[in-house]
């Protein structure tokens, strides 16, 4: 087949029949060109989802929240699977060189709406310390701890960690509480390692509080209070827990006996 042109340049110039072939000829090395290459979408990418994006994370898929993770590593969800943290101090004896109290594990049916918190540290060190909660759970407190009973006005947080770093609960209530319900907090006051006081801003009327673990109540009339002071006590995840609470700062309007036969 002869081509014959009429270009100024000589080149041939196909016919209008010849450029429909060749235009088809080449949209056919096109498609045979794009499947070789894998089929890629005009996005450039593999449309295919990663293991997190078809099923979620694990936290999603138990439940859409994360567990907190404190410094230390360690996870706790329950108070059951809490543990004394590694870097938590456990090894100090009690003031004048008494044997702690015995302790007790954590419970196996807490009292409902218990909040398990991370480990972090315990170290004891001077001024003002900024907490993650509020009242604080745990982490590093005043040299001094304060002594256990019932106060009429608020007590600090770095000495109250303090105390709760021995294996006491802290029983924090709103100022404006009922006379009554303050009247039967003052008699949890006159109990072994138990801490009470006022505290302002709290987001429940009552609030109880151990080494990492927390309860908010709606008075002082909720069972659950009997049996989170019962339960968290002495409890053997506070790293010193036993280590007494009398001898320490601050003078309660009511004390337990112990602090009594030490007076």
């Amino acid at each position: 087949m002869k081509l014959e042109s009429s270009r100024p340049d000589g080149h041939p110039e196909f016919s209008g029949p010849y450029r429909t072939i060749l235009v088809a000829l080449l949209v056919l090395a096109s498609l045979t060109l794009f499947v070789a290459c894998g089929g890629e979408t005009a996005g450039g990418g593999d449309e295919a989802e990663s293991p997190e994006e078809e099923t979620g994370s694990s936290e999603e898929a138990a439940g859409g929240e994360t567990s907190a993770e404190g410094t230390s590593g360690e996870v706790a969800l329950t108070p059951a699977e809490a543990t004394v943290g590694p870097d938590e101090n456990s090894n100090m004896l009690p003031a004048g060189g008494r044997e702690p109290d015995p302790d007790q594990p954590p419970p196996e049916d807490p009292p409902e709406g218990v909040r398990t918190f991370p480990a972090t540290t315990n170290e004891s060190v001077e001024g003002s310390i900024s907490y993650d909660r509020d009242p604080p759970t745990n982490g590093d407190h005043a040299p001094i701890w304060q002594n256990c009973g019932f106060y009429r006005e608020p007590v600090e947080n770095e000495t109250a960690v303090h105390s709760m770093d021995h294996g006491v609960v802290w029983i924090t209530y709103r100022p404006d509480l009922p006379a009554d319900q303050i009247e039967t907090l003052r008699g949890l006051g006159q109990e072994e390692y138990v801490l009470v006081s006022p505290y302002s801003g709290l987001s429940s009327p009552v609030v109880a509080t151990a080494w990492r673990n927390q309860l908010e109540l709606e008075g002082a009339d909720d069972p659950r209070l009997r049996q989170f002071v019962d339960q968290f006590r002495i409890l053997e995840t506070a790293p010193l827990s036993g280590n007494k609470c009398f001898n320490g700062r601050g003078e309660p309007e009511v004390a337990p006996p112990s602090a009594q036969q030490e007076a």
